[in-house]
């Protein structure tokens, strides 16, 4: 049934049917909080200890604390913690709470690090989405939590059975590559919502794969969180960045062949960035982007080697 909607609809049909219930679902949540409610918000780090800012509960979010103190805490802030909780820049507050901002040079940036490599593994999903004719199915898989140390951030993704053996050349690399590119120049926030698994199920209702995502997410506490960007809709499983445009070098590196799965023939998009202010020389960045190329190995996934002589046509341009 998901494989026969699925072809009714173009990628473009597809991502504002999940955008409209995203933003249905977004306002009903918001009507939750009908009248002004205010709530304190103790700032803490470093020049912050003592500010206090009252706010509006259900609606302010860390980013909204940030744009009332200056444009550097604005441009600057990643992610936030609340009450010692990761909080997303985005998300509304729901009570007073200490809040504090995380940057990427903050003295321990691991926190902001890890979030930063999650989000671009989002930003690689959504970019993959989009790179194929609406002829070819592409399903996005579990976005892997994958360690900063590992090199690379990762997609798994399966592509229609009539892809099985394309394999990307480097012009193919340089167009995902500049799609990319193009999200972070729009400085597109990440929107957060938790939404009940009913609704992630109606939203992904086309996608046989993220409604099996959905029931294991939501298995222990009955919600999932979903982030758009642009009109593009995701599971996520912990916090991402506030938006794309704290992302500055970028650069798509391989797609590697897992081998054959339950889902069909696995493959694992890389990738390697690094955040505003931190860019590094073009020597290093070569020697960073050759180690990006490398398959990042994760345990659960079983290589199988596959070989065909048929090549099937690249992704569009």
């Amino acid at each position: 049934m998901s494989s026969a909607a699925a072809a009714r609809l173009s990628s473009a049909e597809l991502h504002s049917y999940r955008s409209a219930l995203f933003s249905k679902e977004q306002s009903r949540q918001r009507s939750l909080y009908p009248r002004t409610e205010k709530i304190e918000v103790s700032l803490q780090g470093p020049g912050l200890q003592g500010t206090l800012l009252v706010m509006n509960r259900g609606v302010s979010s860390p980013y909204s604390c940030a744009r009332h103190l200056s444009e550097w805490h604005v441009k600057s802030s990643a992610i936030a913690l609340v009450d010692g909780e990761l909080w997303h820049m985005h998300r509304p507050l729901t009570r007073s709470c200490d809040l504090t901002f995380l940057t990427f040079k903050d003295k321990d940036p691991q926190i902001a690090n890890q979030a930063y490599w999650r989000s671009c593994a989002a930003l690689l999903g959504q970019v993959l989405d989009g790179a194929f004719k609406d002829e070819y199915s592409v399903e996005i898989l579990k976005i892997p939590e994958i360690p900063v140390t590992a090199g690379a951030f990762c997609c798994d993704l399966v592509l229609d059975p009539r892809l099985d053996s394309w394999t990307p050349t480097e012009e193919n690399l340089r167009s995902l590559t500049r799609d990319a590119l193009q999200l972070i120049q729009k400085d597109l926030p990440w929107e957060p919502l938790e939404v009940s698994a009913s609704v992630a199920l109606e939203i992904f209702s086309h996608s046989r794969f993220k409604q099996e995502e959905v029931e294991e997410r939501a298995a222990c506490s009955g919600t999932v969180l979903l982030y758009r960007c642009g009109d593009h809709v995701m599971l996520s499983e912990a916090p991402l960045i506030g938006r794309t445009g704290l992302c500055s070098q970028y650069e798509v590196t391989a797609v590697h062949t897992l081998g054959e799965q339950e889902q069909g023939i696995q493959r694992r998009a890389q990738g390697l960035s690094l955040p505003v202010n931190l860019t590094a020389h073009h020597t290093v960045w070569r020697k960073l982007r050759k180690r990006a190329e490398k398959l990042v190995e994760i345990p659960s996934i079983k290589t199988v080697t596959l070989t065909s002589e048929a090549t099937p046509p690249p992704p569009k341009q």
